[in-house]
């Protein structure tokens, strides 16, 4: 191994982050690691490099920069092979890891982070305690305590793992998931799916100017939250109620979520239960539905204003497909 050491050193990985664009889009992706040309990694305690191993080790403030997006952790390490397969001993490593030279046959294939782990751009950061970026699937994968993603729409927290994939436009939060719109609205369940859109082109007949660098541009964000799939101990409010389920659809434009499997709303004392229900939550309005032909129930206290918007009146429109059972293979 080669130890680097000084008070803050540059390192440009430029001879392991040899990562092409695929099929020639430029995407605006946000914590995207994938995309974009050499990384720098800084580190107040040293850098670290295991030849053998394939490996670079930042220690103390360490700090990893790649275009518009930067990770900030107490140790990072990047894994390295030779370009078009896997690493072996037998292959000659680069002779000189400063200068950046004879590099030309490696690239970085995963980014690992450990302690107080914060992943940003100028529109959207990531919290952990602990993160994995696998640049071939474009996913980053965190764990530890006090999980968050934030973006410009919406706040996502979970207690067991976050999975972001930037290039499939889908977010999955695992444990005590919770997903909160910008505008109030309140979503949670054991497992969270939120489906993104890419972020919007430039105008027909424009042309981007490359110059100006992407982190500069607020513009730039992850694309607008489409849709969220919730399965297991989904609860939704409103100013109102409070609907649960055993999964649900949520449509961002609508603001419609529909609710299946032993489904409950309660406002105030008022409870009523059935097998699906759709509550909007632009207006507050909550509705249960018998669904195919089952009967709905439920204990109404007639004294209680609250329960005047409370129907069984059948929705306007289907805002989602909430048949679907458990979340295997979301982001397969």
């Amino acid at each position: 191994m080669t130890p680097l050491h000084g008070t803050k050193i540059m390192l440009a990985v430029a001879l392991v982050a040899a990562v092409t664009m695929q099929s020639g889009r430029v995407r605006a992706q946000q914590l995207d690691l994938a995309r974009g040309g050499p990384i720098e990694i800084t580190a107040t305690d040293g850098i670290e490099w295991r030849q053998e191993q394939r490996e670079v080790i930042a220690r103390g403030n360490a700090r990893a920069v790649r275009q518009n997006v930067t990770v900030t952790a107490d140790r990072l390490t990047a894994f390295y092979r030779p370009k078009g397969g896997t690493a072996t001993r037998s292959q000659p490593a680069p002779t000189d890891i400063t200068a950046g030279t004879d590099t030309g046959g490696n690239e970085i294939y995963r980014v690992q982070a450990e302690g107080n782990v914060h992943i940003f751009t100028a529109t959207d950061q990531a919290h952990g305690d602990r993160a994995v970026y696998d640049i071939d699937q474009a996913v980053l994968v965190m764990t530890g305590r006090n999980l968050k993603l934030t973006t410009p729409n919406d706040v996502l927290t979970a207690r067991d793992s976050l999975e972001y994939w930037s290039q499939k436009h889908l977010a999955v939060a695992r444990g005590n998931a919770v997903v909160v719109t910008n505008d109030g609205r309140r979503l949670a369940a054991d497992t969270l799916v939120g489906h993104t859109s890419d972020a919007a082109p430039p105008p027909a007949g424009t042309t981007p100017v490359a110059a100006k660098p992407a982190a500069d541009d607020p513009a730039v964000g992850s694309g607008k939250l489409q849709k969220v799939e919730a399965f297991g101990n989904v609860s939704v409010r409103t100013v109102t109620d409070t609907a649960t389920g055993d999964r649900a659809v949520y449509v961002s434009d609508t603001g419609i979520a529909r609710l299946a499997g032993r489904v409950r709303i309660t406002r105030g004392q008022n409870q009523l239960e059935g097998s699906e229900a759709e509550v909007n939550m632009k207006t507050g309005i909550s509705r249960l539905l018998a669904g195919s032909g089952n009967r709905v129930q439920g204990l109404v206290h007639p004294n209680d204003e609250s329960n005047r918007q409370i129907t069984g009146q059948p929705p306007a429109g289907n805002p989602g497909d909430v048949s679907a059972g458990k979340p295997e293979g979301v982001a397969q």
